[in-house]
């Protein structure tokens, strides 16, 4: 069973919870994927059975077509947040760790063409592998985090939260306005360019730059 860690993969005491995602919050992935820009920040839900451990193996599914890496900064938050403006919003951040959001892209565009909810495509069971989590306290400036990608020792994706379109801070506030947020629970961001498919065997390292390094290998299940 899934549980919140540390960077130096001691327990942290808050349970797991949701995970709110960010969709389209920088440019270059927008560009990739030629969507549009949304007018606020485009927000999901995966539930607490997504969340698995990043590191060691990584299960995707193989019947349901392409499972695309999606790369992101995970903020876990260590207070109860409702309606709090952006500079309380940064106060109750637990620590930052890495996160990827694992997409059916192919699941994705049926039903963006039909225009239907997503959640088959991005909150199936294990579609959140997350990182341990370095405590906010260590880290002097969240908005200017860098993190990167291998694919296979080949760099898939590299980001930095200063692209962000909507900051940290703005994006859990505006979260708190519609869900909850509570102990234990987690943002992810959203994504820079470089998403792909992933395929079993594969061999995955994630680095939150200056912070933390986790390893994967990517299994296949039907």
């Amino acid at each position: 069973m899934y549980q919140h860690l540390d960077n130096k993969g001691k327990v942290i005491g808050l349970p797991a919870g949701k995970t709110v995602c960010v969709g389209r919050n920088y440019l270059d992935h927008i560009q990739e994927l030629n969507n549009e820009v949304p007018e606020q920040p485009l927000l999901f839900i995966k539930p607490s059975t997504a969340l698995v451990t990043f590191a060691g193996e990584i299960r995707i599914p193989t019947d349901l077509g392409a499972c695309h890496n999606e790369l992101e900064i995970a903020v876990l938050i260590g207070q109860t947040l409702s309606h709090v403006a952006p500079e309380q919003a940064m106060q109750a951040v637990w620590g930052y760790g890495l996160g990827l959001d694992l997409t059916l892209r192919d699941v994705q565009d049926k039903m963006k063409a039909k225009g239907q909810p997503w959640e088959r495509a991005k909150a199936f069971d294990g579609s959140c592998p997350l990182s341990g989590f370095v405590p906010a306290i260590e880290v002097q400036e969240p908005q200017h985090l860098s993190f990167n990608l291998w694919v296979n020792e080949q760099v898939c994706q590299q980001g930095n939260a200063a692209l962000m379109i909507h900051n940290m801070a703005a994006l859990i506030s505006e979260i708190s306005r519609y869900f909850t947020l509570l102990p234990g629970d987690v943002v992810l961001t959203g994504t820079p360019k470089g998403v792909g498919p992933l395929l079993p065997e594969d061999s995955l390292k994630a680095e939150l730059c200056g912070y933390l390094q986790v390893d994967a290998q990517v299994r296949g299940v039907c």
